[in-house]
Formats: structure tokens, sequence, C-alpha cells
């Protein structure tokens, strides 16, 4: 199975403060298949981990490892981003949530890992999909 990471359960996993940390946990020892995500996504998990250098060490690691694949956005995703934040302005979409539908349609993946799902349950791929979402 391949699936798009949010910030959140990355976070989570990492942090062992966090609410959800037993269940992500858990989810990412179970999980076989490949993750992706944004470098939008990354530069979230480091500045909400910026407590510590070592959880920050730690984040870095899943990519240079090669748990988590990042993928750089195009231009046409950019604009393509844009558009999303425009459209989901209500919501709001910020701009990492944004790389990730966008990421999320590119790779043809409905699977999201996600602690927001508040908004992803109302964001939609361009295809009008909706997001299957995990844990």
């Amino acid at each position: 199975m391949n699936v798009i990471i949010d910030t959140g359960p990355w976070v989570a996993l990492i942090d062992q403060s966090e609410a959800k940390h037993d269940e992500c946990t858990d989810w990412f020892r179970r999980f076989e298949g490949k993750m992706f995500t944004s470098e939008a996504v990354l530069t979230e998990v480091l500045f909400l981990l910026n407590f510590s250098y070592p959880a920050q060490s730690a984040a870095i690691d899943f990519v240079l490892n090669g748990a988590i694949t990042i993928v750089p956005l195009s231009l046409e995703s950019l604009k393509t981003a844009k558009g999303l934040m425009r459209k989901y302005a209500n919501v709001p979409m910020d701009y990492a949530d944004a790389t990730l539908v966008c990421l999320a349609e590119d790779l043809s993946i409905v699977h999201m890992v996600t602690l927001d799902r508040r908004h992803f349950s109302i964001y939609r791929l361009p295809s009008k999909k909706s997001f299957l979402l995990l844990p």
C-alpha cells in the first residue's frame, strides 16, 4: 500500500508526550508499504519538534533511511496548490495540506495518514475522490 503522510502522525510517532503517540507508533510498526510526503510537511514536523535536536534528527532520519520519501513539487503542482488554497480558503487549507493533496493526485494515492480528520474529510482530489483516512 502507498500512503501520504501528514504532519500529525509523524510528530506523534517521535514525541512521546503527544496524545496519539501510542496509536501512531502501533500504526507505523504494522504498516507495510511506501510512505510519501512533501517538503512542506517535513518543515512543519521539524518546527513542531524544535524543542529537541534529537527529535528533529529522528524525523530527518526517516527520510535519510528511506522510510518516508519526500517528493518535490513541480511548478504545475505549485499552481494547483495555490488554486486549492483559494478553493478551500473558508476551511482553511494551509500550504502543507495543499501540497499533500497535489502529491496524492500526482501519485494516484487515496490513503492519507493524518490526525487532521476535520480538514481531510472535506478536501477532495481533483478527480473528486475523497481520501481514505488512516490510522
